[in-house]
């Protein structure tokens, strides 16, 4: 019986009373990776030549302990794939996990087991807890299965100071164990769920709500829940609020242009950070004030100046010669100066001599310097807070000059976390081309995983050395340009499944779908990355838990939206929907295109009706 749609993202939430011993084994050391910039898509992999073009209908085959299996392939060192992380600029630029599995493309030298078994589903599709997705791929022969259960939820909302601390202590403890598979790699994946939010369990559980959706939409398409996004605001302001500070929070725009999204900003009292005219304009149709605006981003035209000063909108500047066609003007307008990161590279910001020469030798004219600014890449608390600090004198030798400089913008970057750290440290530990359609590669992921993410990386970079005292004392008041962090499960991707086909790898057999949208709105796929946490396939029919890679209505062999072969609690028909969960921060908007003249996803937006039900419309941004 296939698993319920609600219970695919119940999963890792049902407490687990027995668990199951991890084998022991050793954990091969993990080298720190070195900073490299987010590269875009390159060349794929040619797929299999040697994968059948007809095979019986999917089955997933497991080996069983005790049977004779070709040793799975392993690195130059020996050890098995072991996967690492690394960051990168910004908060579009997330970071990302490499993987050191030297694995070629899937040969039939190689017998392997797949690593997901049968499952019964629940006779309702609002069942509270489902069974366990049992993963056999990582024990030893004769050793009992490792359940992937987790009681652990994530939520970066409704959060209270003691739920802070928490959050904070937690950045400060191991993550748990990353176990080398002790048996040859099965070549369906393991099960990587998202969390969840109630009102996305609501609509999952609606008998008709999604259905009537596509039908009405007729393609692929996007739902958002701007309530979300309110909930996240205040779990920000909670997190100023309990370190005794009064910050600013400036939605970052680019993340997701939904109008809905800037509307919620509006009415939890945020502002948006925008880059271009046309976002500038957007926000303010939404009921953003001028002076609630932020213009960031490097070399602005002169037009851009010129609204961001008559709307009183607060502009980060990133340059002396934007600073100074700014005062060419001769508008009234309010700046920071944007720093560069110290030892960097950066394009961005001005360095150490430029900043001093802003605030010392230029004259403004009716420019206010309010203070500074600045971005770093990565999800670290620590850096953030020490470069704060830093620029707590700098704003002090500002005033000396006459300036204000009573802002330090922390930039965005805030981390979300959308699978449990038991699932992640699976994933990263057994990952390799043996889970992907046609032994495709990839060299990094993002960490899908985070331990202190939004809010709660607030509140730790302001409880580090005393940040929030320090800013109290000296009068400086904090702002902060989350992206992703506002928009976390806030919205899903749901395609429609038009077709799909057997396929098997070394005896395993998986289906290879098509969805009636591309991967263009899925971005991750077009930064050479696959978009790791796993669709939820609706409505729950009866099944067995079947792996299936993902791909897209277009004419391009690469355009997949998921290679990997991801455990379906049953095979997947043409008309099912594949939902896509926690889209809304990037996935959506970065890269979409109307290639082949398919028309672009819509929006959808949800909101509470009488009764707990769910009403819809579409977005009107």
């Amino acid at each position: 019986m296939g698993l319920s749609a609600t219970a695919q993202f119940s999963l890792w939430e049902t407490e687990d009373t027995d668990p199951a011993p991890l084998p022991e084994t050793t954990p091969s050391p993990k080298v720190p990776a070195p900073h490299r910039p987010r590269s875009r898509r390159r060349s794929t992999s040619a797929p299999d030549a040697r994968v059948p073009t007809e095979v019986a209908a999917p089955q997933v085959d497991s080996t069983a302990p005790g049977t004779s299996a070709d040793p799975a392939p392993t690195d130059a060192s020996g050890e098995g794939a072991v996967a690492e992380t690394r960051t990168d600029e910004s908060d579009t630029a997330a970071a990302r996990t490499d993987s050191a599995a030297d694995e070629d493309a899937v040969t039939s030298d190689v017998t392997a087991a797949a690593a997901v078994g049968t499952q019964q589903s629940p006779e309702a599709p609002t069942a509270a807890l489902a069974p366990e997705i049992m993963d056999t791929s990582s024990a030893e022969p004769g050793a009992p299965p490792i359940a992937g259960g987790t009681t652990e939820t994530g939520s970066a909302a409704d959060v209270t100071r003691d739920e802070l601390e928490s959050h904070t202590a937690a950045a400060n403890s191991d993550a748990p164990a990353i176990v080398e598979p002790a048996t040859p790699p099965g070549r369906i994946a393991t099960p990587l769920p998202a969390h969840a939010d109630e009102w996305e369990r609501r609509l999952l559980a609606d008998p008709d709500l999604l259905s009537d959706i596509a039908f009405a939409i007729g393609g692929p398409f996007h739902v958002m829940y701007p309530a979300r996004v309110g909930s996240n605001i205040e779990a920000f302001r909670a997190a100023f609020a309990a370190a005794g500070v009064e910050g600013s929070i400036y939605y970052g725009k680019k993340a997701n242009k939904a109008g809905c999204v800037v509307r919620a900003c509006a009415e939890h009292g945020a502002g948006v950070d925008v880059a271009s005219i046309g976002e500038l304009t957007s926000a303010l149709a939404q009921g953003i004030r001028g002076e609630d605006l932020m213009v960031t981003g490097p070399a602005k035209s002169d037009r851009l100046l010129w609204l961001a000063a008559r709307h009183d909108a607060l502009i980060a500047v990133d340059a002396p010669d934007e600073l100074n066609r700014l005062a060419a003007n001769g508008i009234a307008a309010r700046v920071l100066l944007r720093v560069r990161p110290p030892n960097s590279q950066s394009r961005f910001g001005m360095t150490d001599t430029e900043l001093d020469h802003a605030v010392t030798g230029t004259d403004l004219g009716p420019i206010r310097l309010e203070g500074f600014s600045f971005h770093l890449s990565g999800y670290e608390p620590l850096p953030r807070s020490e470069l704060a600090a830093a620029l707590i004198e700098r704003c002090l030798r500002a005033r000396d000059h006459g300036h204000r400089a009573s802002t330090i913008s922390l930039g965005g970057g805030f981390g979300v976390d959308y699978v449990p750290a038991e699932e992640w440290a699976r994933f990263t530990a057994g990952t390799g081309p043996h889970w992907f359609h046609g032994g495709k590669r990839f060299d990094s992921y993002y960490p899908y995983h985070c331990a202190t993410p939004g809010a709660a990386m607030l509140a730790a970079v302001l409880a580090h050395d005393d940040l929030a005292k320090r800013m109290r004392d000296n009068d400086i008041r904090p702002a902060i340009e989350p992206g992703r962090a506002l928009l976390d499960r806030a919205g899903s991707t749901v395609f429609r499944v038009q077709g799909a086909k057997a396929r098997s790898v070394q005896d395993v057999s998986y289906q290879l779908l098509t969805v009636d949208g591309t991967s263009l709105s899925l971005s991750e796929q077009w930064f050479d990355s696959e978009y790791l946490p796993d669709p939820v396939l609706w409505p729950t029919r009866p099944g067995t838990v079947t792996g299936a890679s993902v791909g897209a209505a277009t004419c391009l062999e690469s355009d997949m939206l998921s290679w990997r072969r991801i455990p379906l609690p049953r095979p997947a028909t043409a008309g099912d929907l594949l939902v896509y969960p926690n889209t809304a921060g990037y996935q959506m908007d970065s890269n979409e295109s109307a290639f082949h003249e398919l028309p672009l996803p819509p929006k959808v937006v949800l909101s509470d009706a009488p009764g707990g039900r769910l009403r819809w419309t579409l977005d009107a941004g």
